[in-house]
């Protein structure tokens, strides 16, 4: 059985593999039996998450060393990331405009990151700073989206109410679903204000494991939690005009 290098937290073997399967299988049957849902999205997810951890591993070989192919490789997590965001909150209207909030949540803060010399011109650290933001993006969208546009269709009385009494359609859909957009930021919120107290983020450890100094280890790890806050912010406030303005349904599907 081997072990990872220097590490006292995973030791990798076939133990690994029967572990993975039991965990994937567990989850497949609560998915099941407590929550009433297919166990066949619980197996796909995971299956489909071991070929592409597999192929992303070989593109990432490949590419260190060739900054310029990592913003290629972006794009097209960037574009799996809209359609993925964009078919949640939108599946029968205008999906593509995810694309919208999660760009104007990465760009001006990568933008930033670059500009300053935080972020060096290499392949693994253009993928892992920008994939980490284009993920947090998704997620930002997809939440404040989605509880945007439930919000919206609970309370479209009180939209109506407000145009009838003078105010503007995207001014009245703002005052429903403004209190609920920035629900989509409390995760990452919570997990910055308890980073170290309850968990240790990812980086972090996988640089400590590296044999990189704590005090480095542990600023770059800010750097990725706050940057983190802002792209999601700015994903989320886009998605809160986007969903003010009813720009996700196709003009045919609105009343």
């Amino acid at each position: 059985m081997s072990k990872v290098v220097d590490s006292t937290l995973l030791i990798l073997g076939p133990n690994a593999w029967i572990l993975l399967a039991i965990m994937l299988i567990l989850a497949a049957a609560l998915w099941r039996i407590a929550l009433g849902r297919s166990p066949w999205d619980m197996l796909f997810a995971g299956l489909r998450a071991l070929v592409q951890l597999a192929a992303v591993v070989l593109v990432i070989a490949w590419l260190s060393g060739r900054g310029p192919w990592a913003f290629a490789f972006v794009t097209v997590m960037f574009v799996v990331a809209a359609w993925t965001s964009g078919r949640r909150v939108a599946p029968d209207g205008r999906w593509w405009l995810a694309a919208i909030p999660i760009a104007a949540g990465v760009i001006p803060v990568a933008a930033m990151m670059f500009a300053l010399g935080v972020v060096p011109f290499n392949a693994l650290a253009i993928i892992a700073i920008l994939g980490q933001q284009i993920g947090g993006a998704m997620s930002a969208v997809t939440l404040s989206g989605r509880r945007i546009r439930d919000e919206l269709s609970l309370r479209h009385n009180e939209v109506e109410a407000a145009v009838a009494l003078g105010f503007q359609w995207p001014a009245a859909r703002l005052m429903v679903a403004r209190p609920v957009a920035g629900e989509a930021i409390i995760p990452t919120l919570d997990q910055t204000r308890t980073a170290g107290l309850v968990t240790l983020p990812g980086a972090f450890v996988g640089m400590i494991l590296g044999g990189a100094a704590p005090i480095d280890a542990g600023l770059i790890q800010l750097l990725v939690l706050i940057s983190l806050l802002l792209v999601n912010a700015l994903a989320a406030a886009v998605s809160l005009w986007l969903g003010s303005r009813d720009a996700w349904r196709h003009p045919s599907q609105r009343a």
